[in-house]
């Protein structure tokens, strides 16, 4: 008696190369499906998603309804000449970028700019986005380091948009975040390191003589971890669009009775080399 699969199903098609590989490692079959057909998608998906935005925030199909009323727009642009100019070209300036949305989606081509670009009424709207460095003054923190010492410290933070349509896209205010991530990176940094390790030379503290010189090297040998520590907060915000420059120390501030005890030490240091 023959089996009705292998009645309904002729040897060499398709169906029966899938059966025997399900049949000989099912696991690695479709795991294999899976790549072939993410692949698939991805490369469908490439010519039309901008290149600067995230394929998973776009959708290139407008639909029936979204064509109807982009013609709609268009007939009455056609229709309104040249009165419609003043509504349908925009400027944007050098340092800028205009990130464009039809129906609520992203436009193909990416950001616009600089200079003069065309908007359809009604349908789409834009949102302009700075590009310059900007910096920011990021308030006073009162840290506790890990040998329970209470450090006020201000820093400095320059960053700037790198990427204008994921700034807007994939966040709702990227300036906000990165100031708010900006904060409790000082913090958790900082809290992690005691204040032996943030005045590793020992050497250069001792022969500190005034408590001004003695936090002008604190706020060097912070400015070097700092440095060092900035890759995690620009790989943090790459994600946003954004990119940072730089992260500076600019003040410390200690306790009044740990920096009595630091000049006495100091100038107790003084007195035994003068001896």
């Amino acid at each position: 008696m023959l089996n009705p699969q292998s009645a309904s199903t002729p040897k060499g098609s398709p169906l029966e190369g899938w059966r025997r590989r399900i049949s000989l490692n099912p696991v690695l079959f479709l795991e294999q499906e899976r790549k072939s057909r993410s692949q698939s998608l991805a490369n469908y998906k490439l010519s039309y998603y901008p290149k600067d935005a995230d394929p998973e925030t776009y959708d290139e199909g407008m639909g029936v309804c979204g064509w109807i009323l982009t013609f709609i727009s268009m007939f009455i642009v056609i229709l309104t000449f040249p009165l419609s100019i003043c509504f349908c070209l925009k400027v944007v300036q050098e340092y800028e970028r205009a990130v464009i949305f039809r129906l609520g989606r992203l436009i193909g081509g990416g950001a616009r700019g600089p200079g003069i670009f065309f908007v359809l009424p009604c349908i789409e709207n834009y949102t302009k986005v700075d590009l310059r460095t900007v910096s920011f003054d990021v308030p006073p923190q009162e840290i506790l380091t890990k040998d329970s010492v209470t450090v006020s410290v201000d820093a400095v933070v320059y960053y700037r948009v790198s990427n204008a349509t994921v700034s807007v896209a994939n966040v709702e205010n990227a300036h906000h975040s990165t100031r708010l991530l900006a904060q409790t990176t000082l913090r958790n940094m900082l809290g992690t390191k005691n204040l032996a390790e943030i005045l590793s030379d020992r050497e250069t503290v001792s022969s500190c003589m005034q408590v001004g010189r003695f936090l002008l090297h604190i706020i060097f040998q912070m400015n070097q971890i700092f440095h060092f520590r900035q890759n995690i907060l620009d790989e943090a915000t790459e994600s946003w669009g954004i990119k940072v420059e730089r992260v500076e120390v600019k003040d410390v501030r200690l306790p009044v009775q740990l920096q009595r005890a630091m000049a006495a030490e100091a100038e107790a240091t003084r007195e035994a080399r003068a001896k």
